[in-house]
Parts: structure tokens; sequence; C-alpha cells
């Protein structure tokens, strides 16, 4: 039993990383993994046993995040995937954990930011022969792949989450 719910709790980092890695190669996040995040969610929240109440306020929470998502997306602020992924990662983090998960992205994205606004400034003198993806992304006003800054932050909370912790006992 112990393996199945690892498994079901691996559904989270799992995602987030091959979501990060679509984001930065193509500059865009497949419906497919926002969906897969909130369908494998219930399965591993069952797992571990979160009570219904604390389901509903997961619900709630994920809602919250997509209408937050929503309201960037149309300030164009952030693009839809980016959108879909957070209220989809929101949903595992739920009331005790969204303020860690929001922090660490919000931290973690301003980092990868800035290291890639660097990046960019020195990109023309490295670039050169490198794949189609990487010249994309060294574009000097080119679009900033936030869904690795999403990943990052879910990686970084999803260990004092609550249904990690609830599998800990702790």
């Amino acid at each position: 039993m112990t393996a199945l719910i690892l498994l079901l709790l691996a559904v989270l980092p799992a995602l987030t990383i091959v979501a990060a890695l679509n984001d930065l190669t193509t500059m865009k996040i497949p419906n497919w993994i926002s969906v897969a995040l909130f369908a494998g969610f219930f399965p591993a929240a069952l797992a571990v046993g979160l009570p219904l109440p604390d389901l509903g306020l997961h619900l709630a929470v994920f809602a919250g995040a997509l209408v937050a998502g929503m309201a960037m997306f149309a300030l164009r602020w952030i693009g839809g995937g980016d959108a879909k992924l957070i209220a989809a990662s929101a949903l595992w983090f739920g009331p005790g954990g969204i303020a860690m998960f929001l922090l660490a992205v919000g931290l973690l994205g301003g980092f990868f930011c800035l290291a890639l606004i660097m990046t960019r400034r020195y990109a023309p003198l490295f670039v050169g022969a490198s794949p189609a993806w990487v010249v994309r992304l060294m574009e000097p006003k080119g679009d900033i792949p936030y869904g690795v800054a999403i990943a990052a932050g879910a990686l970084a909370a999803f260990p004092d989450s609550p249904l990690v912790l609830l599998f800990i006992g702790g």
C-alpha cells in the first residue's frame, strides 16, 4: 500500500517537471498536464486519508487560484497554460500549503527570470549552433517560460504540503 501511495503522490512532481520541460522547449504547457494534475489529486488525497471537509477546502483553493490565474491571463501577465498549471498545482497544496507554494513560485520565478534575462544579454555570444528551442529562449525580448518557476515552486513546497504531511504522519 505504501508503494501505491508514493506512486500517487509522485503525480505532482512528475507532471510539473513535464510541464516545465514542455514550457522551456515549446513555450506551451499542454492542457493534458493540468487535467492529469487535477484528476491525480483525488486518488492521492483519498489514499493519504485527507478528510472530506479538507477536500472541499482544497477545491476552494483551486477555484480561487483558477480565477486569479484567469485574471492574470486576461491582463497578459501570464500564459493560459501557466494559469491552469498554477490552479491545478494549488489544488494539491490547499489552504495549508498554498502560501508556501506561492512564495516558492514567486522567489524561484524571480530568480529564474533574472537569470534568463542576464543570460539573454550575453546569449548571442554562445547560441550559435544550438537547437531551435534554445535560440527561441534566448531572444532578447522573448517570452519567459514561467512554467519552469511554477514547477520549481511546487517541487520546493511539496515536501511540506498537506498530503505529504498526512502520509508521513506529521
